[in-house]
């Protein structure tokens, strides 16, 4: 018999399991998943999205909506957590570099009474979690009046470092400045803190805003005559600030990782025959200027999550064929590749059809794991994980975590 490839194997298999009874896929995997995998959530405090619940509780009350949140990855037999601490050129520590967040207290600037960062760190390790701290490194505002800052605010002081754009404020990335500066703000807490990693999401250059221009023509002008093209000299600030971070957390706690979840389409192969097999309308490489490719191939990160947050068939990017791009990009490399899960679809209103069966991200731990280069899934986000919609993420226990794992090191 000819021997399938992966992509066919993967594909062939599933087909089988699909149609087989209820619980058949569960009963065709192997008995037991690794001792040691990735098992993950976002937790997001841009906009009181997943915590605090709004602005301004009492720090009893933060902590106590804190921990339950830990409690319930635990619950879940989850074994890591990226909490967001730097959502907006803001803190969730005390930083001698940029503001409090405002949603701690509802007003920037303003001391929240307690340090999240140091309390996260040690009451997710008291209960066996990994904690990420979870950076974004170019956001400043989601409005873009500079005034409503607070006053000792970096943008203020600095105003030619800002980009209004789409809407928002942003650092311009095109900047060495700037690039320093955002490093400086993220090594602060990796010197205060014993996190285990340091984590971005996908926010590099914005994604692109029909009929609108980031304008970083002076910085182009300055710093790109080197480079033969705007996009060539964006790409390379990006990797910039991806190396000299990782570079900067071996120097100051060494043994703490760097991992990235990126948007998961780095080019469709319409555009490079090295792309995956996807139709998706933003391409990393060339709409955030964000090689992501090159991070994994070139070892740069420790590990890489992308949020492939579609279903399986997906016309335009197919859960299926996107995990398969991503093992072959991370085969042979030294970086380790998680699946970024989308728990917040899970009976989603407006979301397709298969978003309305619990069964959907069961069956994609089912397909992913017939890769050895996926390592674990991590979910978005703690709000869906403790409220479990559908019974999805319980549906993936019952099938998949019928054990604890131990978190990868």
């Amino acid at each position: 018999m000819a021997r399938l490839s992966r992509r066919a194997f993967a594909l062939a298999a599933l087909s089988t399991l699909a149609s087989a009874a209820p619980g058949a896929a569960a009963a065709a995997r192997r008995p037991h998943r690794a001792v040691t995998e990735m098992r993950g959530m976002w937790l997001a405090t841009v906009s009181n999205r997943d915590w605090p619940s709004r602005a301004g509780l009492t720090a009893a009350d933060q902590r106590r909506e804190l921990t339950d949140l830990l409690d319930k990855a635990v619950h879940h037999r989850l074994n890591t957590v990226m909490f967001q601490v730097r959502p907006t050129a803001d803190a969730f520590w005390p930083s001698p570099y940029e503001p409090w967040s405002q949603y701690l207290t509802g007003t920037q600037g303003r001391n929240p009474g307690w340090d999240p960062l140091g309390v996260a760190v040690e009451e997710a390790h008291a209960r066996g979690l990994q904690l990420h701290a979870w950076f974004n490194p170019y956001r400043i505002a989601n409005h873009t009046d500079p005034g409503s800052l607070v006053s000792s605010h970096p943008a203020r002081k600095h105003p030619d470092w800002v980009v209004p754009y789409g809407g928002k404020l942003y650092y311009n990335p095109g900047l060495p400045a700037v690039r320093a500066f955002v490093e400086q703000a993220i090594l602060d807490a990796v010197a205060k803190y014993p996190v285990d990693a340091v984590h971005f999401d996908d926010y590099f250059y914005p994604y692109p805003v029909a009929g609108q221009t980031f304008d970083d023509d002076d910085a182009y002008d300055t710093h790109g005559a080197a480079f033969s093209s705007r996009a060539a000299w964006r790409r390379d600030n990006i990797d910039k600030l991806v190396t000299e971070t990782a570079a900067g957390i071996r120097r100051v706690r060494p043994g703490t990782r760097f991992g990235i979840s990126p948007f998961a389409v780095w080019r469709n192969a319409g555009t490079d025959s090295r792309g995956s097999d996807t139709r998706a309308g933003v391409e990393t490489y060339d709409d955030l200027y964000a090689d992501t490719r090159t991070w994994v191939r070139k070892n740069w990160i420790d590990y890489v999550v992308p949020q492939v947050y579609w279903q399986i068939g997906n016309s335009a990017a197919d859960y299926a064929k996107v995990v398969d791009w991503w093992a072959g990009v991370a085969e042979g490399t030294g970086t380790r590749l998680y699946i970024g899960e989308a728990l917040y679809r899970a009976g989603a209103a407006g979301a397709p059809a298969a978003w309305q069966d619990p069964a959907e991200l069961s069956r994609h731990l089912t397909l992913a794991d017939r890769y050895p280069q996926v390592g674990g899934h991590v979910y978005f986000a703690a709000k869906e994980v403790a409220a479990d919609p559908l019974g999805a993420l319980s549906r993936v226990v019952a099938d998949h975590y019928r054990q604890s794992a131990t978190p990868p090191r």
